[in-house]
């Protein structure tokens, strides 16, 4: 009678093994660190939002937190000499984890409610316009 049990267990053990082993949403955490620099070197303040909230950071920073999304992370930025520059970093779909969320059975419903497929690129530099010359204006 044991040896009974043994199969439907065993098939479900998989076949469970296999579902939690393709999703997103089990194994990607749901902020990533990102790095953003000035094109010009300077210091500066950003403020970064998505539709899953919003974060302010120093510039050049080395990680800060973001919350996945499937919207652009927009930026509104100044400089200590206070240039500004406003701009948007695309959000990008993790391929593999999509993929195999849907040959894994969820066909993507729970990555898409969460977002937890998307990333943002890691490293990014915020174009910012050269200072002016403050001796041609003396």
């Amino acid at each position: 009678m044991k040896s009974s049990y043994k199969k439907p267990l065993n098939l479900i053990a998989l076949s469970t093994g296999l579902l939690l082993s393709g999703c997103a949403t089990i194994v990607n955490d749901p902020n990533i660190p990102l790095a953003f620099s000035f094109s010009d070197g300077s210091s500066g303040e950003c403020t970064f939002k998505n539709k899953r909230g919003v974060w302010t950071s120093e510039i050049p920073t080395q990680g800060v937190m973001i919350r996945r999304s499937d919207d652009a992370l927009v930026y509104n930025c100044a400089t200590q000499d206070g240039r500004e520059a406003n701009g948007s970093v695309r959000s990008e779909v993790e391929g593999e984890k999509m993929a195999a969320s849907v040959i894994f059975w969820d066909l993507g419903i729970t990555d898409a409610i969460t977002d937890k497929h998307r990333t943002y690129q890691g490293n990014y530099v915020i174009p910012i316009l050269a200072r002016k010359n403050e001796s041609l204006h003396q």
